[in-house]
C-alpha cells in the first residue's frame, strides 16, 4: 500500500448502491455460496442502532475501495446493568486490494473516530489474526459471553477492544447483536436480483452452506 493514496470520509446517500456492490464483491463466496452482507448493510442503515457519524467509505482516485460502519448495542451485565457498547461491520475492501493494508488502515481510522466520540468498547465477530493487529482480543478475556452460545462452544470468533482503557473492568455479561444483522434468505435473494448476476460457488473454508 502506498502511503496516503486514499481518503476516508463519511458515506453519503449517493454512495449507497456503489457501496452495496463493493461489499457484495468483497464477500461473494467467502463465507457461503454468494453472500448476504450487501443486504445486511442495506438493512442496517435504517436500523435505530445505526450511527451515521461512524459510517465510513475509503476512496482512491475517485473510486470507492472500502467501507466500514458501526452500530450501537449493549452488554446485559450479570449484575443487572446495561452497558452501552459498539459493534462493527461488515468491513469490506474490494478484492484486488485485499491483504495490502487498506483494511487495517480503514479499521484503525474508524476506531479512532469512535474513540473520539466517547464510545468505550467494540465487540463483534471476526478473525483474531487480522483484528488482533489493531488491538482486539478474545471477548472471553473480559468475561463477556456471546448471546445464545453454549458454554462449551468455541467462542474464538467473538472479539473485543476497549476504546477507553478499563471501560469493561468489573463487567461480565452477555453481548447482544443488533437485530438488523439478522436477515432472511428470501429477502437476500430478492435484493440480490438487482445486481449483476454472479455464480454462487461452494468452496473450502466457507462457514455456512
Amino acid at each position: 500500500m502506498k502511503t496516503k493514496d486514499f481518503t476516508i470520509r463519511l458515506e453519503e446517500k449517493k454512495d449507497y448502491r456503489e457501496v452495496e456492490n463493493l461489499v457484495r464483491e468483497s464477500f461473494w463466496n467467502v463465507y457461503r455460496p454468494g453472500c448476504t452482507e450487501h443486504y445486511v448493510i442495506h438493512v442496517l442503515r435504517r436500523d435505530p442502532a445505526f450511527i451515521p457519524e461512524l459510517d465510513f467509505v475509503m476512496e482512491q482516485d475517485g473510486k470507492l475501495i472500502g467501507q466500514n460502519m458501526f452500530m450501537k448495542t449493549v452488554i446485559e451485565a450479570d449484575d443487572g446493568r446495561v452497558i452501552d457498547v459498539l459493534t462493527m461491520g461488515p468491513i469490506g475492501i474490494i478484492p484486488e486490494l485485499k491483504r495490502k493494508g487498506y483494511g487495517k488502515a480503514l479499521l484503525d481510522d474508524s476506531l479512532e473516530k469512535a474513540t473520539e466520540m466517547g464510545f468505550g468498547a467494540v465487540l463483534f465477530e471476526g478473525n483474531i489474526d487480522f483484528y488482533g493487529k489493531s488491538g482486539f482480543t478474545y471477548a472471553s478475556e473480559f468475561g463477556i459471553r456471546y448471546h445464545n452460545l453454549p458454554e462449551d462452544a468455541d467462542s474464538s470468533f467473538f472479539l473485543c477492544k476497549e476504546l477507553i482503557p478499563g471501560f469493561l473492568e468489573g463487567v461480565t455479561g452477555v453481548y447482544q447483536t443488533p437485530q438488523g444483522y439478522y436477515v432472511d434468505d428470501p429477502d437476500v435473494e430478492a435484493f440480490d436480483k438487482g445486481f449483476p448476476p454472479k455464480e454462487k460457488l461452494k468452496l473450502p473454508g466457507q462457514i455456512f452452506g
